[in-house]
């Protein structure tokens, strides 16, 4: 595998998600050399921000300034470029605009992986507009009418990342990536993320559980850490399975 030829995409609804659910995938796809690009819709300023809405005198353009200049530094501590589109949060801001802009997006970085929120999470309808509005921009980035500068898309793989309670969200991983190498520089990146303290120990403690499964269910105890995904198309592959 030449990880040189291969370009990652992660589109995260607020600034840090892309960091607790795929900071190490992303971390790992950039240290070998592949190319990693962030699509962050929001800044989370509203629902994803509490510990700088506990300030006083906090304003809502401050709490944007704010998240962006996280998300930047999560992103450039991971190894990959962000876009942010600064759409609101609850609800994020869904247009038509939103949507040409994602399909150019995969139409002219030309991902061969994608790796994005659940289609079902009652607990943040942001994740699941996320989630659907990035599945349709892949189906129409495919599609050759559709008008673009860029050629159309060929099939690249989807995964979801963990969500923050997954029974209530329906996932199921069926992939268990090793981050153990990255696992440093992903803590690095949470703790670009000081509007959300709370969720550093969390994530932490998520690395671990999946660390432990992924060690028993591949029989290598050298796992320690890894990240849960769940795939949405089958696999294809002309190689023998394993």
């Amino acid at each position: 595998m030449s990880w040189e030829k291969e370009r990652l995409l992660v589109v995260s609804a607020h600034a840090a998600d892309f960091v607790w659910r795929a900071g190490g995938a992303i971390a790992l796809y950039a240290s070998r050399g592949a190319r990693v690009r962030v699509l962050c819709l929001s800044y989370g300023e509203r629902g994803e921000s509490q510990g700088l809405w506990k300030k006083e005198g906090m304003t809502i353009e401050q709490v944007k300034k704010i998240r962006h200049a996280e998300a930047v530094a999560a992103a450039e501590t991971l190894g990959a470029e962000i876009r942010c589109f600064n759409v609101g949060d609850y609800p994020l801001g869904v247009t038509p605009q939103l949507t040409e802009d994602l399909v150019q997006e995969f139409r002219s970085y030309q991902p061969t992986c994608v790796m994005t929120h659940t289609p079902v999470d009652p607990y943040n309808g942001d994740h699941v507009e996320t989630s659907k509005l990035t599945m349709n921009a892949r189906v129409y980035a495919q599609a050759m009418g559709y008008p673009s500068e860029h050629g159309s898309l060929g099939a690249p793989p989807v995964f979801y990342f963990e969500p923050h309670q997954t029974e209530m969200c329906q996932f199921t991983p069926d992939v268990i990536l090793d981050i153990t190498p990255v696992f440093e520089t992903k803590v690095k990146a949470m703790h670009c993320m000081d509007a959300q303290v709370h969720l550093w120990n969390y994530y932490t403690d998520v690395a671990k559980r999946r660390g432990t499964q992924g060690g028993r269910n591949s029989g290598n105890p050298a796992i320690v850490y890894a990240e849960a995904f769940q795939r949405v198309y089958p696999q294809v592959t002309q190689e023998p399975i394993s």
